[in-house]
């Protein structure tokens, strides 16, 4: 087992325990999938390389429960607010 998912800290800097396993479960599709992971960690276990991207804050959920990198801009249109010029 991974030592830091014995600790409360990785619960509370996620949000949860529910948010911190939402954010494995989806990252781990992800990599098993053949997304890149963002860290360069030499394991055969994408749990470690989805637990020091949390350690090193390269991903988060969003406020939609959607697993998001680090400077990743939302998706979808940006819309602004041309009024107020």
């Amino acid at each position: 087992m991974i030592d830091a998912l014995k600790e409360e800290w990785i619960v509370n800097k996620v949000g949860g325990r529910f948010k911190l396993s939402a954010l494995i479960q989806k990252r781990m599709v992800a990599l098993n999938s053949g997304a890149r992971p963002l860290v360069d960690l030499k394991t055969k276990f994408p749990m470690e390389i989805v637990i020091q991207e949390i350690l090193q804050n390269k991903i988060h959920l969003d406020a939609e429960n959607n697993v998001r990198m680090t400077g990743e801009l939302p998706r979808g249109p940006i819309e602004f607010d041309l009024s107020a010029l």
